[in-house]
Formats: C-alpha cells, structure tokens, sequence
C-alpha cells in the first residue's frame, strides 16, 4: 500500500481541497501519513495569492524536492494556487516535480497519484477553474475533531484591482443550501461542535442558484443541523450584508456574531484605485447599521498598507478610521504588486520599509485598542469552546468564545478544571491581555 503526505499551504478554502483530496486517495485504499519522509508520494497544495505565500510555497516544493532526491519520496505532485498560475514555468523550473495540478484537479487527484510513474499528464483543457465539491465527496478532516471548514461557494465575481483570484478560482458558483445542510449534519454525527463556513465571498452566496438573500437562507438551515453548537461566517463583503442576515446573526443562538469583513481601506482615493468604491463615511455608516442591528457582535476586519497611491494622509485616513471604529480584531497586510490584475500598470511606487512601517503602526495602535476593550470584559462570563492544553503549560487550557476564530484572534485561558476538546463550559473572566483573556468556570457545568 501506497503512502501519501500532504502539505497544505494558504486559507482554510485551499485547506478544504486538501481534506478532499485525502479522502479521495483515502477512498482508494492509499494510506495517509503525516511524516513527508515515511511517503512515497508528496503533495504541496499551494497558495499563489501574495509574493510571502509563493515564497512560502516554493520553498516547501524545494524542501520535498531534496527529500526526494535523498530517495525518501518516489513521486511529488504539486497543487492548488500556485501550480494553476505558474505551471508552465515552473515545470519548465523544477524538474524534480513529477507532476503540476490545478484548482480544478482536486475530485480527481486519485488517477493522477495512481500512476506512480508520472506518465499521465493533465492536459490543458482541465485547466479551466470549475470544480466544485459537494457532500458526497469524501474528505478527511485535518482540522482538530470538534471543529471543521466547509466551503459554501468557489470562484468569485467582485473586481478587485489588487485581486489575482478570480483568475485562478474562475467565476462565483454556489453549492444548494441542501448540499450543505447534509454535509453538516454528518459533520455534526461525526463529532464536530464548531462549523465554520468559507469562501471568496459569503455574501455573495447563491445568487447563481437565484437566491435571495441566499447566506441569511443557509444559516437558517443551518441553525436547525442537530449536534452543532456553533455556526461561524467567514470573508464577507461589506455592501452585502443585509438586514436578514444581521437578524439571524443576532437571532439564533447556533449562528455567531462574529462578521469577518475584509474592508481593505476607508481612504476614498485608495478605495477608487482598489475598484472597491465608497470612503471613510460610508463604511461609518455601514458600521453603525451593523451594531444597530447585532449590538454584541464580534467584528474581524483586515486592510491593505502601501498600496499605490497611498500617501501619508490616506494611510491617515485609515489609522483614524481604524480608531473610530475599535475593532475586536484586525489583520494588516503589505500590498503585493501581482502581475495579470488591474493594479499592476499602477506601478509599485511605495517602498517595502514604508509598506512594514505603515503595518506595524497600525497593528500597535490595534493593540492598544484591544487590550483596553478586553479589559470591559472583566467579570463577564462566556461560554467556551475548549482546544486543549496550552502549548507552554499543562496548568492552562486553551479556548475560545464565540466571538473568537481559530487561529486568527484571541484565546480565552481556562486557569482551572479538567475538561477536553470539544466540550463547551462557561467560564468567568477574571484577568486580560492584549489580544487574550484568562477565567475559570464559577460553578458551572458542561453545556
């Protein structure tokens, strides 16, 4: 029997293909190993979004390819974002692949790891970006047991200067609201507590299936899957948050407050430039219409530093916008200049010392702004998902809220009790940090 390691690189949406493809390989009878050296086969599912996560994947290719020749590995398969964008250069570059994927080859990664001898060869016309799974695809879950991604949609429609993706993931299509309320349900059969729902965009969801305010549609679904405690949103456009949607979010105790919208700027000119429209005003009140409609939502933005144009006082303009607005959470990014988007003939004018300074002030003065909101959280009690030990002492468990993502913003410590992953307890805030809390359950029970 055969043994396949996969490293996964990117988002949670390129960490979806990957659980799929090992339940493909899975299916086949091939045995799954997370020990690259133990493999004869090795697939690099990469990310080609930005110049850090191509680095990041070229240098795990480059660090199989040596394990290969050491004799380790009989077969390493390149994939995902990376592959789609560059194949043909890098097959040209790296001989010690034996084979380059795209996004579209994920259902049928079996045949293609099958033929150890790297003779088959995806030709050119399964190249173009339409894949789409569905339930019935089997998928091995790499995330920890009682927490899991589904991905609701693929592709994107939006035309976001700075924006390589809908080039490489093709054009916006839904999966039925059925589809995904079947795939939950036996999620939740399996284990799973937490259910986190991805895509380009989540707003955008079902309106190639002609939904109307198809997102607020699925999470009512959603709300009534059996065994799942919560449901959690990720990446939505701002103008497509409806009022349905924010009367769910607020209404159904299953669906979190949590709204992760990337917002990219509040400069009006850099806004033009990013094709993303509006200024500081109107995302004001767009702000206010969301916590006029969830008072006690969570919000999660992320913004771009040195794109061009940005002069000192459009970066103003945001730290002052950033300020008003006293996220829960932020995550800054240096712009990338990619070729084949509409930024591109902008130039990239704007040094990268520029680029790291205008990020680190921006995430300090986040800083400050959640280390003084955490400490209105002293003496409230929250309902808390716990991950597990925390990795630097056996003393403290390690969980989260539902205002709280996995991996991306804070963590709440659980100081006292036994208890293990997956169980939800209600723990009483006692003591704060800068992005995390600390508590202990005041006599409560598992809920």
């Amino acid at each position: 029997m055969k043994k396949v390691g996969m490293l996964s690189l990117g988002c949670a949406k390129n960490l979806v293909d990957s659980e799929v493809m090992l339940g493909e390989l899975q299916q086949e009878g091939y045995q799954l190993t997370p020990d690259a050296s133990d493999a004869d086969v090795v697939i690099v599912n990469t990310c080609g979004f930005i110049d850090k996560a191509k680095e990041e994947s070229v240098d795990a290719i480059l660090e199989m390819a040596e394990l290969k020749k050491q004799g380790k590995l009989q077969k390493l398969i390149v994939s995902g974002c990376l592959s789609q964008r560059y194949h043909a250069e890098m097959s040209a570059g790296m001989p010690e692949v034996d084979l380059f994927l795209g996004v579209n080859h994920v259902g049928d990664i079996r045949k293609f790891v099958d033929d150890l001898r790297g003779e088959t060869r995806a030709d050119e016309a399964t190249w173009r970006p339409d894949f789409l799974y569905s339930a019935d695809s089997p998928r091995v879950l790499t995330t920890p047991r009682h927490s899991a991604y589904v991905k609701i949609s693929e592709g994107c429609d939006h035309v976001c200067s700075f924006c390589i993706i809908p080039n490489l993931r093709g054009k916006h299509r839904s999966r039925t609201v059925q589809d995904i309320v079947q795939e939950v349900t036996r999620l939740g059969e399996q284990g799973v507590r937490e259910i986190n729902l991805v895509a380009q965009d989540s707003t955008y969801y079902g309106r190639d299936l002609g939904l109307k305010d198809g997102l607020a549609q699925l999470l009512e679904a959603l709300s009534q899957v059996p065994k799942i405690a919560w449901v959690r949103v990720h990446y939505m456009y701002p103008y497509q948050v409806t009022d349905r949607l924010l009367e769910i979010m607020g209404g159904h105790s299953k669906i979190c407050s949590y709204l992760d919208m990337p917002l990219q700027h509040a400069d009006k000119g850099v806004l033009a430039a990013m094709k993303r429209g509006s200024g500081r005003a109107q995302l004001e009140k767009f702000m206010d219409r969301i916590r006029a409609g969830v008072p006690d939502a969570w919000v999660r933005s992320s913004f771009i530093v040195g794109f061009p144009g940005e002069d000192e006082a459009a970066f103003q303009e945001l730290c002052a916008f950033v300020e008003g607005q006293a996220f829960d959470y932020l995550g800054v990014f240096t712009y990338s200049h990619e070729e084949d988007t509409t930024a591109y003939p902008l130039g990239d004018a704007i040094p990268e010392e520029v680029k790291e300074e205008r990020k680190g002030r921006l995430l300090e003065l986040q800083r400050d702004i959640s280390r003084k909101k955490l400490e209105g959280n002293l003496g409230k009690t929250y309902d808390v998902l716990v991950e597990g030990v925390h990795p630097e002492t056996e003393l403290l468990l390690r969980g989260r809220h539902q205002g709280q993502a996995s991996e991306v913003d804070g963590e709440v410590f659980i100081t006292e009790g036994s208890y293990v992953p997956g169980d939800i307890i209600p723990v009483t805030i006692e003591e704060t940090f800068d992005y995390d809390m600390a508590g202990r359950v005041m006599g409560g029970i598992e809920v």
